[in-house]
């Protein structure tokens, strides 16, 4: 955090715990204020285990190496006929799906089943609170991609409707 230049006068503690909260509801890692002279950075540090990375970057996600940029359009031309096929349903925050309500209970819903607009498809768990994600129309599950206790991120694809 920094002061306005010339100023005496301390940050404004509100402000601060205000973009803290900011962080703490959205899941973000850091935001940063600027109001004329004064600007505010708030960040906060994530740790993740290398089992969770692991688990976290399937495949068909998996950023392509540098020397070999040419390999990334071929993975980008697979994936794209799943993404024609139907509406995706992204995620809407940072977190862990859940595919059913409780371990070992029916899944929310599986490929192939009808579902109506407003229906929970799945559960995305962040900052300990279990956050339905509804089905934005009616229509069919056509593919489900990803796995139940899968961590995910802000906008990751998570089902594909038809």
């Amino acid at each position: 955090m920094t002061t306005p230049k010339g100023s005496g006068d301390p940050i404004d503690a509100r402000l601060v715990r205000k973009l803290a909260d900011i962080l703490h509801d959205t899941g973000l890692t850091e935001i940063e204020v600027e109001r004329g002279d004064l600007k505010i950075r708030v960040a906060r540090s994530v740790t993740v285990s290398a089992q969770a990375v692991q688990v976290a970057a399937p495949a068909q996600y998996s950023p392509a190496p540098v020397e070999a940029p040419v390999a990334a359009a071929p993975a980008a031309v697979a994936a794209a006929p799943a993404v024609r096929a139907g509406d995706l349903v992204k995620s809407p925050m940072v977190g862990t799906v859940y595919l059913q309500a409780q371990p070992g209970s029916d899944p929310f819903c599986k490929p192939g089943d009808k579902v109506v607009e407003g229906q929970t498809l799945l559960i995305v768990e962040a900052m300990k609170t279990m956050n339905p994600i509804p089905a934005p129309r009616s229509g069919t599950v056509v593919e489900i991609l990803v796995a139940d206790g899968d961590p995910i991120e802000f906008g990751e694809p998570l089902v594909v409707l038809e």
